[in-house]
């Protein structure tokens, strides 16, 4: 493969993920950043739906059952965007909370059944039955929001399950499952976290990238982009400084990144050398059943009125339905400003 098992898996997620968010937008009454009077909850992606909102019934729940699921996602942002409200020790879905809760319900099982009149009821099996050979069924349903703070890394989602038959997960669930069981074994070992390696400190160099290009580059959101850069900034391995052509800065690495960006790279065959030890056969087929070309745009048509498709992410929206794996992120940033796996 061209490029590793993470970014593989990453790009079936992304894919899988924007989908269903593009459908949950039109279904549910939202508001969002460039519509804040708008009606209904603040819009969020998918990542808070697998990761806490699906596991508090229509009944509320215990506080203290989801708190490990709460420190994932965010607890804070739930409760001002009106999905839920924390009282008494009680996590209860406000109304909009239900409303979501009832349009997020099925939209799994409608995306994957996209994939099959589109990909073929066989290509999915099998995609389906080799995640499930390797997918760990303890870990969450979904990847974790990562932090500025610690440089993105996923330690946090340690010993966090995913409550729910193993049968019933949907293929984002096994997505990242498998995903963020790299990611700990990964991290283990790296001063960087996985996203930031592979989308930010991968497309930098020594002489110095243009921020404003960094978006095409890496697939990732200005406002994500600034987080991890500035973090690199503050731990010496980039430096931002001033274009030379006078015309905004540049982001480049010093020799302390340079080193991280080869030591990722050694790192990354390292620790896929091992899954393959261990895992033979069942890797060989997760890696063959991946999809990795231009299917992976063919459901990311956003909605006319839906964010994706207005100004200013419609450039990178028709970047990706022309060419997603150059423009996808090679690693999901979920941030917390909603969870959406590109940062935005």
């Amino acid at each position: 493969m061209p490029f590793g098992l993470p970014a593989a898996l990453s790009w079936a997620l992304l894919a899988f993920t924007i989908e269903l968010d593009n459908e949950f937008e039109h279904r549910m009454p939202n508001r969002t950043a460039d519509r804040p009077d708008s009606r209904g909850v603040w819009l969020a992606s998918m990542a808070m739906w697998s990761n806490f909102v699906r596991l508090v019934p229509p009944d509320g729940v215990p506080l203290s059952s989801v708190e490990a699921n709460a420190r994932i996602t965010n607890l804070g942002g739930l409760q001002r965007w009106g999905y839920v409200d924390v009282s008494a020790g009680t996590v209860r879905l406000k109304p909009g909370g239900r409303r979501a809760r009832q349009v997020w319900t099925p939209l799994a099982g409608e995306i994957e059944a996209r994939w099959r009149d589109r990909l073929g009821h066989a290509a999915v099996d099998e995609l389906r039955e080799a995640l499930s050979s390797v997918a760990d069924p303890a870990l969450p349903w979904y990847l974790p929001v990562v932090g500025y703070a610690d440089g993105m890394r996923s330690d946090h989602a340690r010993g966090v399950g995913g409550p729910g038959a193993a049968g019933d997960r949907d293929l984002a669930a096994l997505l990242s499952q498998v995903l963020l069981a790299f990611t700990f074994e990964y991290e283990a070992q790296s001063r960087l976290s996985l996203p930031m390696a592979e989308d930010v400190l991968r497309v930098l160099d020594g002489d110095g990238v243009r921020v404003r290009d960094l978006p095409a580059l890496s697939g990732v959101s200005k406002e994500g982009l600034a987080a991890a850069t500035g973090f690199l900034d503050r731990h010496g391995y980039a430096v931002t400084e001033p274009d030379p052509s006078g015309r905004g800065k540049l982001v480049r690495l010093t020799r302390k990144g340079v080193t991280a960006q080869v030591e990722h790279g050694t790192l990354l065959e390292a620790v896929e050398r091992r899954w393959a030890a261990r895992l033979g056969k069942d890797l060989d087929r997760l890696r063959d059943a991946l999809i990795t070309d231009d299917r992976l745009s063919l459901g990311l048509t956003p909605y006319p009125d839906g964010w994706r498709a207005r100004n200013p992410y419609r450039t990178r929206t028709l970047a990706t339905l022309a060419d997603p794996v150059a423009t996808l992120p090679r690693y999901p940033m979920v941030l917390h400003r909603g969870g959406y796996p590109d940062g935005s």
